[in-house]
């Protein structure tokens, strides 16, 4: 059973969100449904043994997942439109994730007050959740995560996994803003300086 809102602790403050947001568009990345993002999505959760996963994009008023599975598609509703692709920043675990830039595995949520109150746990059964940054350097561009309905020992490997996916993720959509950029645009520039 999670608390009331009025009961529930406050979410950490994003101090990094609007040069996030800025960093993102950079890179090419919006707040719209992504089908590579999608497939991430599907290889992690079947990787990891979880009936979700996400690529959560993180702005400054809402966190938007460009990956989710199951898909839209998945579940016969428009991408466009799918209520499912946007949360609220005070809800789930992502934001924690965000702000201490690490990762984070809880094999069973109800074992954490701090978590145990989230309305996700209500809304769509979450027990468990593994998520990992989407490190750009020293920017966290989001996350990439995978929850279950029921408690789930992720593990020192899972753990591992899911912190080299994300890094993999990273990679790809550095390639992808330099195809889409060309070489000597600022994108391009600023990967080079950082390596």
């Amino acid at each position: 059973m999670s608390l009331p809102p009025t009961r529930r602790l406050v979410s950490p403050i994003d101090t990094d969100a609007y040069r996030r947001a800025a960093r993102l568009q950079e890179l090419g990345i919006r707040e719209e449904p992504d089908p590579e993002f999608d497939e991430f999505a599907r290889a992690l959760a079947q990787d990891l043994d979880a009936p979700f996963a996400m690529v959560n994009i993180i702005g400054p008023e809402r966190q938007y997942f460009a990956g989710l599975y199951p898909s839209s598609l998945d579940r016969g509703v428009d991408p466009r439109t799918d209520p499912f692709r946007t949360m609220a920043c005070d809800e789930g675990y992502c934001m924690y994730v965000v702000t201490r830039k690490h990762a984070m595995a809880l094999n069973e949520v109800m074992d954490y007050h701090l978590f145990a109150g989230n309305p996700v746990v209500d809304q769509i059964g979450v027990r468990a959740y593994l998520g990992a940054p989407l490190m750009d350097q020293d920017e966290t561009l989001g996350t990439i995560c995978v929850v279950d309905t029921k408690p789930h020992d992720w593990g020192s490997q899972g753990v591992a996994f899911i912190k080299a996916r994300a890094a993999a993720l990273v990679k790809r959509i550095e390639q992808r803003a330099s195809l889409r950029n060309g070489p000597g645009t600022r994108t391009a520039g600023r990967t080079a300086e950082r390596r």
